[in-house]
């Protein structure tokens, strides 16, 4: 599964670094992903991150 941040539609609320952390953090006030692929055990967190996105910011490509 790989994840991507549309960093220019991101806008920093927090959502996806506060629900899963082993992906997502927060620099300069924007949304980073912080893996290149991401691990089993934080597939479902990622992808409840990218619906609670409230700008679809986050992109789950399986």
């Amino acid at each position: 599964m790989k994840v991507s941040v549309d960093e220019e539609a991101c806008i920093g609320c927090e959502l996806c670094s506060d629900n899963c952390p082993e992906v997502f953090h927060m620099t300069d006030g924007k949304a980073r992903r912080v893996v290149a692929e991401i691990a089993e055990a934080v597939v479902d967190k990622c992808k409840e991150s990218a619906e609670s996105c409230p700008v679809d910011a986050i992109t789950v490509d399986s």
